[in-house]
């Protein structure tokens, strides 16, 4: 999960579309980027920023592209307004940006795509997802991480943790689908009551029709995914593209490129495939809850 100091961000899922149709836009019109940046008189690094949904498009930009581009299409130039102004308040607005004193940019850029995505799927080498923690397996995590210094920081990120996981609820929740190394069931973080809590918190969410658990024994042996954690977001949006997010020894890492992201879906898929069937997988949560006794 992205640690505090980690700095490349994504792209929002709405700015992508928009910038997508933008891209299309200024190709239909034979333009190039430095074409568009001089029409703009801005960057070229700026007009592909905007093409990759990575920066807001301000409404004088894309009135002047809508200019530089020859679009006239009233409905046209009336859609990508609004999808421009929801974009920007998608970034604007978030609960996340109260916290953003606690919260690395691309934390806090994860959170506001996992609140627009409709399906998590995720491999955990060594923690249980965020999205499934108890406030006390949270706040044992953020105390050992030793990236938050005061006791009212620690507490915020807590908060914050918790406040993701009224998505798994809402009126349209979302999908969470986690395959779990069993490292994950022995790993005694907070002391072993906390462990009990916890994987049977696992096993109360595991119930939920939209959650799906799942557990890689160690007996299974080497697999492609024991390298690293990550999570897979998918979005329900038309034309979206999902984006995963990777740790590795340096920080985070996003990936949107479509082979990529490929490569992590045939991860997954190679995970979940291994693991223990969800009934299976309940059974050994619940022995490995057992076995953390005080």
């Amino acid at each position: 999960m992205p640690t505090k100091n980690s700095s490349v961000s994504p792209s929002t899922v709405l700015g992508r579309q928009l910038g997508d149709e933008l891209r299309r836009l200024r190709e239909a019109a034979d333009m190039t980027t430095t074409q568009a940046a001089e029409a703009l008189d801005c960057t070229k690094g700026k007009i592909s920023r905007i093409e990759n949904g990575r920066v807001a498009v301000r409404l004088p930009d894309l009135t002047a592209m809508f200019q530089a581009y020859a679009v006239r299409d009233a409905d046209l130039r009336d859609r990508l307004t609004a999808l421009s102004r929801k974009a920007n308040r998608r970034r604007r607005e978030g609960w996340w940006n109260q916290h953003s004193a606690v919260l690395a940019d691309t934390y806090r850029d994860y959170i506001t795509l996992e609140a627009m995505a409709e399906t998590v799927r995720t491999f955990q080498a060594q923690l249980v997802p965020g999205l499934l923690q108890t406030p006390e397996y949270v706040r044992a995590v953020t105390v050992a991480s030793r990236q938050w210094k005061s006791a009212d920081e620690i507490e915020e990120f807590v908060q914050v943790r918790l406040a993701r996981q009224e998505r798994l609820a809402d009126e349209s929740p979302l999908g969470v689908w986690a395959v779990l190394s069993e490292a994950v069931l022995l790993q005694q973080v907070g002391g072993p009551q906390v462990m009990r809590d916890q994987l049977q918190h696992v096993l109360d969410a595991s119930e939920r029709s939209n959650v799906t658990i799942q557990v890689l024994p160690f007996a299974r042996g080497a697999h492609a995914s024991m390298f690293g954690p990550y999570v897979i977001l998918g979005f329900a949006e038309l034309g979206a593209l999902d984006v995963v997010l990777a740790d590795n020894p340096t920080g985070s890492m996003w990936l949107e490129r479509e082979t990529e992201v490929a490569q992590y879906r045939e991860l997954f898929d190679a995970a979940r495939t291994s693991a223990l069937s969800p009934v299976e997988s309940r059974a050994i949560i619940h022995r490995r809850a057992k076995e953390h006794t005080t």
